[in-house]
């Protein structure tokens, strides 16, 4: 699983023409699952995510987790994380898992997050999306397990 996450002064997705959801200060967390993913790998990432500090305290060092800030997260999953363009021109994407193994461990994430007190948004699992973000920093982090 590869989460990765992007801090931001805000976020949006949008399906078509309707916006689906929004954030302000937090993390868009793009998600990635492959074959050997379960809710127990989630879990772990999740947790990991909410105690994640890198938001700046007072001296200016990332010291500040996503409750210490107020912030929230917009979880949207992200299959091609596990694209593979090491062959030629077209990445392949056979280590992404199956869209029903990976729609039911991103929702754990979802799930686990908000276990962890965490205010989260999310996309539409599989819809062609429009994410809008502001960068903060910019800082972005790969979290594996």
């Amino acid at each position: 699983m590869r989460i990765l996450i992007q801090r931001v002064g805000r976020a949006s997705v949008t399906v078509g023409r309707e916006r689906v959801a929004a954030i302000g200060r937090g993390y868009l967390a793009l998600v990635g699952v492959t074959h050997g993913d379960s809710a127990a790998t989630a879990g772990k990432l999740a947790a990991k995510t909410a105690r994640l500090r890198i938001f700046e305290d007072d001296a200016g060092h990332m010291n500040l987790a996503l409750a210490d800030v107020g912030g929230e997260v917009l979880a949207v999953s992200q299959f091609t994380l596990f694209a593979d363009a090491c062959r030629g021109n077209r990445p392949s994407f056979s280590d992404a898992a199956r869209p029903e193994q990976g729609e039911a461990v991103y929702l754990a994430f979802v799930e686990a997050l908000r276990a962890e007190g965490v205010p989260v948004q999310t996309g539409i699992f599989g819809a062609h999306m429009r994410v809008d973000l502001v960068n903060d920093g910019p800082v972005t982090i790969l979290l594996e397990a």
